[in-house]
């Protein structure tokens, strides 16, 4: 394989769901060794949740990217923590779900990166079952995915949605037409990572980075006290036990498909190995 051929393919490293101070600890001492170790050509990190577990603030954005974050993408978190509002308009690096209110809300649902010879388009969607509400995702990713088709055949999407066959069902209609359909939001990493037929790489949840011992990031007694009792309970992110960092890993070939997906998982059950 020539060196012209080598430098068209494309290594995405995509970090699921940073959680609170925890999981910017966790992105701090190990995105510089997994870029170290994987060296990929694109690094992704779902971010909604990185400021005390609700929405992000500027000052976490840009550490989060001077830590080595190419882009950010968001959720159904983006707009909770006000100060989003103050900076959103000028982060070039930030997406949040393009199937928001069209021209109703600041900020853009695509980036398109330029690496090397190639264009990366990284799109943020939103589901809608048990969601918030939001413009369907399907048609809304149909129109943009034509539009960008014309640019560049690496289309990366993380689509934020609560229920895996919402997920599974926009993988499947759109197989072939993106290199990848990665899921965040559920906070639990799944075990189906797999390249579909016609070379879409598919993973339902990419998982949290944060709190290892919480309950999807948050102090387990009081999610527990919920469960038991039913009454409203204050969650608070769980900061003072261990923590994980889940991801994954996605080689794409010089056509814009999926040659590969592994997932990514450190914490004291799988240790860091250089």
């Amino acid at each position: 394989m020539s060196f012209v051929e080598k430098r068209k393919r494309m290594r995405i490293l995509f970090i699921g769901d940073v959680m609170g101070n925890s999981g910017q600890n966790m992105i701090e001492e190990y995105l510089p060794k997994l870029k170290r170790k994987f060296h990929p050509q694109a690094t992704i990190v779902n971010a909604e949740n990185a400021t005390r577990g609700r929405g992000i603030n500027e000052k976490v954005y840009k550490k989060i990217l001077s830590l080595g974050a190419d882009v950010i993408t968001m959720g159904n978190h983006v707009w909770d923590n006000p100060e989003i509002n103050e900076f959103i308009g000028s982060a070039k690096k930030m997406v949040r779900p393009a199937n928001l209110p069209a021209g109703k809300v600041p900020g853009v649902g695509y980036t398109i990166m330029q690496i090397n010879q190639q264009k990366l388009a990284v799109i943020n969607m939103q589901g809608r079952v048990f969601m918030t509400p939001s413009d369907d995702p399907f048609a809304v990713a149909t129109n943009l995915v034509e539009k960008l088709k014309k640019e560049t055949d690496f289309i990366f999407v993380d689509f934020h949605a609560e229920t895996t066959s919402e997920k599974q069902a926009f993988a499947w209609f759109f197989d072939g037409q993106v290199s990848a359909v990665v899921g965040t939001h559920t906070h639990v990493q799944t075990n189906d990572a797999r390249v579909l037929p016609q070379g879409t790489a598919f993973l339902a949840d990419v998982g949290m980075t944060g709190p290892y011992d919480g309950i999807i990031g948050m102090r387990r007694e009081n999610v527990i006290e919920r469960f038991l009792n039913q009454m409203p309970t204050r969650f608070e992110v769980d900061e003072s036990g261990r923590q994980t960092l889940s991801g994954c890993l996605i080689d794409l070939t010089d056509d814009g498909t999926a040659k590969k997906i592994q997932t990514i998982q450190i914490n004291a059950d799988h240790p860091f190995e250089d």
